[in-house]
């Protein structure tokens, strides 16, 4: 009996935590739209019904279950009430709660290097945060696994949560990454989905938890069904409740919502569906008692969650399927349009109300020395994280020194440089870790994974050992260095993403690589682009790329992916057209890596095999340093002529025609120069500092590498020529101002030869002199 009254004094005051944690969520949201000055008009916005919905779930497993060793990822539109349990514990700031998507303020959603209180993942692209904590548990595993001797290398092991909302699982991503075959194996893994039932526009017709949870078993999960509270268990255990139980189990969604939305006379006519048992039950219930079982849903139910989370398994990963309803406990509940409504402010009032607070005293705390005070505090003493230790990065050579003879790729120069890595600077090579999806011998990174062996939680035997005729060894085992994940390259990113982040997270930079062919870039770009803005610094390569992967076709031919690293913010750009070049840009991405202020880095590579004589790599070691500088600043001069009257300057693949159409413009009489461009992104850059027009938190460019590779006294007309759409390197005759002539790819490509796609696609030789001469002769 003192344990069943310690049992129910602790629910009462988990209780108080709970009304405390949904008061504060929804006058986060009020003070945003109702109280805080709005001169331009614009909603603010919030997602009061979405959050109330969360409480319980959160409150539950902040209060009782979570270590300060997890890691939790919020669904989006439950912001308020991360933010809410954060000003509980003494984490947040009383002056940020008015300050909901305020500049400065509480960002709309949970983000990592934007909130001011602890957020362990940025969430809001849906389906990638839901994720991420998969991703999360990969990379700490890995890190462990590879620097568990280090001091300070290895982490004590926590729990990866996600909460998210059922409509969620819609996305894509999140079955890609469910699926993955090396995710069963990840017993740290929970997912606690609130099952609401309603998305953004409508409430969801049909049952899927059925569906859904057939699939997250045959994936190897446990699945844990939160659906009844306590008084909808007791109601079922009486007579009639089976019928009632029958009921509900095969009312539609829709039905169910509409039954939240009705009084007590209203549920008495249309619950019982013409059953004489399930009228007598509920004919047995007070109007209060029934109004307050048909919502007694299990993810309102601080002890069926108590007993949920006690049985979270460790072999496995976890989904608990915890049902909620949308805006509970406020006057929207259960309104199918409740998505993105607002309480107004006499119902903000009534709430108050309703929970014993005062409306005008918002962010009252419960007192310290009460016991919701106490249990803040307990929660906020086990939660407390210790500082994470700061390692920097290990330091990277800048040039192997090496100058590469004879014909090469820039692709097979990736895999040489990495493999040159290991030797020269054999520390750094350790926290090179790469990911392919499925494609690692077609981007050459077979070498790679024959010298450092794959990943993998446990050591697998390679039954092809034994092989002579096997060239690439899979030896799977924890301390490799690559990561091979199915073909889905939104895992890619996903995972990159955190490896990028072990950094700020555990202490310990990584360097981590992802290549895939370049065409399905931008498939992986949100995401990427996401993890980035996450704070996770990675190097993404492409290869192959452009059309000058001929005889593939169209499906495999890159058009637009040049200019990404233009737009895409805290990223650097490289396409290099020579193996050195390759190497350098490679040097340059890594040391930027695991650091703050650092940033990633994408690499667009081309499998055309190119003379590496063309470079002309100066032999004097001080020229040779003046020359890597200028490639990894973006651009330098490759070819100069006396008095030229146009100029060349082509990128990638391209060059050997742009060097091609100099000679034969020189034979003519028009003496050209020819600029290999490395990085349009760091060029625009430069270009803007020059201007002034550096933004807040933008990296500033550095305008000498505009002097240097397009100095004013060289101006002239200009062509410029890559094996991509022509607008990514047009901005260049703003440099100078100069007439210009953009050529490159503008339409799918087709199977052929390069000769007869640079030919269709005016980017050969002769089209190059052709617009050459127009500007000349103009």
């Amino acid at each position: 009996m003192t344990e069943l009254r310690q049992e129910a004094t602790d629910l009462q005051t988990l209780g108080e935590i709970e009304r405390r944690v949904l008061w504060l969520s929804t006058a986060i949201v009020h003070h945003a739209n109702r109280v805080r000055p709005n001169p331009g008009g614009l909603k603010v916005g919030g997602h009061q019904a979405s959050s109330a919905s969360m409480v319980s779930i959160m409150t539950s497993l902040w209060f009782r279950h979570l270590r300060a060793a997890d890691r939790v990822s919020v669904k989006p539109h439950a912001s308020p009430v991360l933010h809410a349990i954060n000003y509980l514990l003494g984490e947040l700031d009383e002056s940020y709660l008015p300050t909901l998507r305020a500049f400065k303020g509480l960002q709309s959603y949970p983000s990592r290097v934007k909130d001011p209180d602890p957020v362990d993942y940025s969430t809001g692209s849906v389906g990638i945060g839901a994720t991420a904590p998969i991703w999360g548990a990969v990379a700490r595993r890995y890190l462990n696994d590879r620097f568990a001797g280090d001091s300070n290398g290895s982490q004590r092991a926590g729990r990866q949560y996600s909460l998210l909302g059922d409509a969620e699982l819609d996305e894509g991503a999140v079955w890609e990454a469910i699926v993955d075959p090396g995710i069963a194996e990840m017993g740290e893994i929970v997912w606690v989905v609130d099952v609401n039932r309603q998305s953004l526009d409508r409430v969801v017709p049909g049952i899927a938890a059925d569906r859904l949870r057939g699939m997250f078993e045959a994936a190897g999960w446990q699945v844990i069904t939160l659906k009844y509270g306590r008084l909808l268990d007791e109601l079922f255990a009486r007579d009639g409740g089976d019928v009632l139980r029958r009921r509900i189990d095969a009312m539609p969604n829709p039905e169910y919502q509409r039954l939240l939305r009705c009084d007590a006379t209203e549920l008495r006519r249309r619950l019982p569906a013409g059953d004489a048992a399930l009228a007598g039950l509920i004919g047995g219930l007070d109007d209060t008692a029934l109004t307050l079982a048909i919502r007694n849903l299990g993810g309102h139910d601080l002890a069926a969650l108590d007993a949920a989370y006690g049985a979270v398994a460790d072999d496995r990963p976890t989904i608990i399927l915890a049902y909620t309803i949308k805006g509970q406990g406020l006057a929207l509940e259960g309104h199918p349009q409740n998505h993105s409504a607002l309480l107004t402010t006499e119902q903000i009032a009534e709430l108050a109300a309703q929970l014993g607070t005062d409306a005008a005293r918002p962010w009252h705390r419960p007192a310290p020395d009460s016991a919701a005070g106490a249990l803040c505090e307990q929660t906020a003493r086990r939660l407390r994280r210790p500082p994470v230790p700061s390692h920097a990065p290990p330091e990277l050579p800048a040039d192997f020194g090496r100058t590469p003879t004879g014909v090469a790729t820039t692709q097979a120069a990736l895999g040489r440089a990495l493999l040159d890595l290991t030797r020269e600077a054999p520390e750094a090579a350790r926290r090179v870790v790469t990911v392919s999806p499925d494609v690692s011998s077609s981007t050459n990174l077979g070498g790679w994974v024959n010298k450092v062996g794959v990943w993998s939680a446990r050591e697998r035997l390679d039954w092809f050992a034994d092989d002579a005729e096997t060239i690439l060894h899979w030896r799977e085992k924890p301390t490799g260095q690559h990561i091979e994940l199915g073909i889905a390259e939104t895992n890619l990113v996903g995972l990159l993403g955190e490896l990028g982040a072990t950094w700020s997270r555990w202490g310990r930079p990584l360097f981590p690589i992802g290549v895939l062919y370049d065409p399905f870039v931008e498939r992986a770009l949100e995401p990427w682009s996401f993890g980035i803005y996450a704070g996770g610094q990675s190097i993404l390569v492409g290869t192959p790329s452009g059309v000058s992967l001929a005889p593939e076709g169209g499906a495999h031919q890159s058009i637009t992916t040049p200019s990404i690293g233009i737009e895409q913010p805290g990223c650097v750009s490289y396409e290099p057209a020579f193996a050195t070049d390759t190497e350098w840009c490679l040097l340059a991405s890594l040391a930027r890596l695991g650091r703050p202020g650092g940033s990633s880095a994408y690499l667009r590579l081309s499998t055309r095999p190119v003379s590496q004589a063309l470079a002309g790599v100066p032999a004097d070691p001080a020229a040779r340093e003046r020359r890597r500088r200028q490639v990894v600043a973006g651009a330098y001069p490759l070819r100069r002529r006396e008095h030229p009257k146009v100029t060349i300057a082509a990128m990638g693949a391209l060059v050997p025609e742009a060097l091609a159409a100099a000679e034969r413009l020189a034979a003519a009489g028009v003496p050209a120069d020819v600029v290999c461009v490395t990085s349009p992104g760091l060029l625009f850059r430069a270009l803007r500092a020059r201007q002034g027009l550096v933004g807040s938190g933008v990296p500033a460019g550095e305008p000498w590498i505009l002097d240097q590779a397009f100095p004013a006294t060289r101006a002239t007309p200009l062509v410029t020529v890559l094996d991509g759409h022509p607008h990514t390197l047009a901005f260049l005759a703003t440099i100078n101002r100069v007439p210009h002539a953009a050529l490159g790819v503008a339409q799918f490509g087709q199977s052929g030869s390069i000769e007869d796609l640079y030919r269709d696609n005016g980017i050969d030789t002769d089209s190059i002199i052709r617009a050459a001469l127009d500007l000349a002769s103009s």
